[in-house]
């Protein structure tokens, strides 16, 4: 079953970039600055952000469906960061290097599986809740962390 990893949009977070920190901080946004690696991974470049650069730390609805399962929590995107494109079954290091949680949706948002997994055996766990018929979509969140890291589709 091919899939493919999903990025957050960064046009989403362009109008917080480059923003002062009292305008970030009405809007519940910290600018931090990376001091270790790996430790900041981007919601939208799909890469750990590098010592010395600065991320954006922000509150994100990450699953807006209307069920029990909706849900937001604190990611890092890095300002200015790439648009990341992973290609059709491609799993980014970002995740390959973490101990993950992945968690199996359908059409309504409601969790019907879940594993935990680390990153470096993903594929299989993909590959098997993707094949379940009820499956819509999976999420995919740091385990250690809690945050959420990416969501995955079937690839056409």
């Amino acid at each position: 079953m091919s899939f493919r990893v999903l990025a957050l949009p960064a046009d989403s977070f362009q109008p917080l970039f480059g923003r002062d920190a009292d305008t970030l901080a009405a809007q519940g946004v910290q600018r931090r600055v990376v001091d270790c690696k790996p430790g900041y991974p981007c919601r939208i470049s799909l890469r750990d952000a590098e010592i010395g650069e600065t991320v954006l730390l922000l509150n994100h609805e990450y699953q807006s469906a209307g069920s029990p399962y909706q849900g937001r929590h604190a990611i890092f995107v890095r300002e200015h960061a790439e648009q990341a494109q992973p290609a059709v079954d491609e799993i980014p290091e970002v995740l390959a290097r973490r101990l993950l949680s992945v968690r199996a949706f359908d059409r309504e948002g409601m969790m019907v599986d879940a594993d935990v997994v680390h990153g470096s055996a993903l594929r299989p766990v993909i590959e098997r809740l993707l094949a379940l018929p009820q499956v819509d979509y999976l999420h995919l969140h740091n385990a250690k962390p809690g945050c959420y890291a990416a969501r995955v589709e079937r690839a056409l």
